[in-house]
């Protein structure tokens, strides 16, 4: 417990930022929620023939996986705080859409024979006798929706959104149980903080002359909430446009820890040798992501790898050697997309198969061409990605011949620790991964040179270079200047020793004498 004790202290200013941007996108998402949902339930309260429309759009949205959505509206809304807040509003309106047709539909007939009875219009009994009786059902919805969306904002981080759950899926790709728990505990006092009150609002909602004592007591507090929820909405969506720098660059990064520490070298060296301001929008969700928000202009740069340019984006060939296929690639990316690669950084970050050694040993296993003797007696447990694409198994299983027990695709760190548990026996790994050296693990080799170079470089686009034409200066600073036995020693300082990324990069540059302390 000391360890997280002493890690909330030192991020304490990261955490209130991201719990803050939580807070933010959560109670923009319910804000829009019930806006769009209560007019719903009216609407299907009144109109029966819309009433299995509406209410089998909500029920099916609920069915579809929520990354699942997240990534079907990266390619239409982009990546920042759009698609994560109409993702949340799509998965809030179920709860308030029926709690509010209920709520409308189960009062007493009585009731609105007397409104009618005393020449009420049917506006006037909707909004003088039948919303406002229906309000607690409505608000238990609405209360419903907001606890879930809490947990459902953590998505967010997977495309640039910041909240909790930068810290979360951070964690998991470290295998830092203090960044996890730094993320999750906030998190859950934050969904049980918005039960509460939500809670309260249901009681102060409630007519008076159902429950005139809870309803006076809470009246003042639904007010001071709804004061504290607007006021959050706009501090953080007014104060950054008071930053004092005017110019932004908008640096990304893929989401684990080779990516983080890249990323936050790269917006350090801009922060330090230009008057331009930076935003940060690292820990993106993979390759698609981080390559069509630099290609849509939502980003302004990135750290790439030749291999993934080349196979996944381009849809290129094969190509082995390392400077035909640097050329190659960046020819492309400015004829076809507007895009510059830069100087390569100096390491070839390739994908590997790694096990642990004293199993490796008992089998006699020093390259994939003998693992596939062995493959049906072992279970692979590798990432999602390297399970489905062409230029990693794929690939490499009809090469080498590989048929394994069984293939568990995980995300991020979590096949090491399915490794280390015996829960598999061979995983995916990349040859700089800070883990490898954390586990101990026994690097395969390629000995028939499957896997195309992956040289590292800062992709930009050419229009972000154009207006400022200082960057290219800046950015090619770091060209050859990290080798892969270092890249792998500073993502063991973020996978084992627990530094963050931000002062493992920090810290390389100032070493480095590029920047100032």
């Amino acid at each position: 417990m000391d360890s997280f004790f002493n890690f909330v202290l030192q991020q304490k200013g990261k955490i209130i930022d991201l719990l803050v941007q939580h807070v933010s996108l959560t109670a923009t998402a319910i804000i829009i929620a019930i806006l769009v949902g209560v007019p719903l339930g009216i609407l299907i309260s009144r109109t029966p023939k819309l009433r299995k429309i509406i209410l089998g759009f909500v029920n099916l949205v609920q069915a579809v996986p929520s990354m699942a959505l997240l990534g079907l509206l990266v390619p239409i809304l982009g990546i920042g705080s759009k698609p994560a807040i109409f993702t949340v509003v799509i998965y809030s309106l179920l709860p308030i859409v029926k709690n509010t047709y209920i709520g409308i539909t189960s009062i007493d007939p009585v009731v609105l024979e007397s409104a009618k009875g005393m020449g009420l219009t049917r506006n006037q009994t909707l909004f003088k006798i039948q919303f406002p009786l229906a309000l607690p059902i409505i608000m238990g919805g609405v209360r419903i929706s907001a606890v879930t969306a809490v947990g459902l904002m953590t998505l967010a981080a997977f495309i640039g959104a910041g909240g909790l759950g930068y810290l979360v899926f951070s964690g998991v790709q470290t295998v830092n149980n203090n960044m996890i728990l730094a993320g999750a505990i906030p998190s859950c006092i934050l969904a049980l903080l918005v039960d509460y009150i939500f809670s309260q609002i249901e009681i102060a909602v409630t007519p008076r002359g159902l429950d005139l004592q809870r309803g006076e007591k809470n009246f003042i507090g639904l007010k001071v909430v709804s004061a504290i929820l607007i006021v959050t909405i706009i501090f953080t969506a007014v104060v950054p446009a008071f930053s004092g720098k005017k110019e932004t660059i908008t640096v990304g990064s893929k989401n684990y820890t080779e990516q983080l520490v890249l990323g936050n070298m790269y917006a350090d060296l801009i922060e330090e040798h230009t008057d331009l301001n930076v935003e940060r929008k690292l820990n993106l969700g993979g390759a698609s992501v981080t390559f069509n928000a630099l290609d849509s202009g939502e980003l302004d740069m990135y750290v790439d790898y030749t291999g993934v340019l080349l196979l996944n984006v381009m849809k290129h060939d094969m190509v082995r050697d390392p400077d035909k296929a640097y050329n190659t690639v960046k020819s492309t990316m400015e004829k076809e997309h507007q895009l510059t690669l830069l100087d390569p950084i100096g390491f070839n970050n390739t994908w590997t198969l790694a096990m642990k050694p004293e199993l490796a040993d008992k089998y006699g296993i020093k390259t994939m061409s003998d693992l596939s003797k062995y493959s049906k007696d072992l279970i692979l447990s590798c990432t999602l990605e390297f399970e489905n694409r062409e230029d990693a198994y794929v690939g490499l299983s009809k090469l080498y011949n590989m048929n394994f027990k069984d293939v568990k695709a995980v995300d991020g760190s979590l096949r090491y620790s399915a490794v280390d548990k015996n829960e598999a026996q061979v995983i995916d790994a990349n040859s700089t991964e800070g883990l490898v050296k954390k586990y101990k693990l026994k690097i395969l080799d390629d000995d028939k040179g499957f896997f195309p170079p992956y040289y590292a470089a800062p992709i930009v686009r050419e229009d972000t270079l154009e207006k400022y034409p200082e960057l290219k200066k800046v950015l090619n600073m770091l060209s050859d200047r990290i080798s892969q036995e270092k890249m792998m020693e500073l993502n063991y300082q973020v996978d084992e020793e627990g530094k963050s990324p931000e002062d493992v990069a920090h810290n390389f540059l100032v070493q480095e004498g590029l920047i100032s302390k």
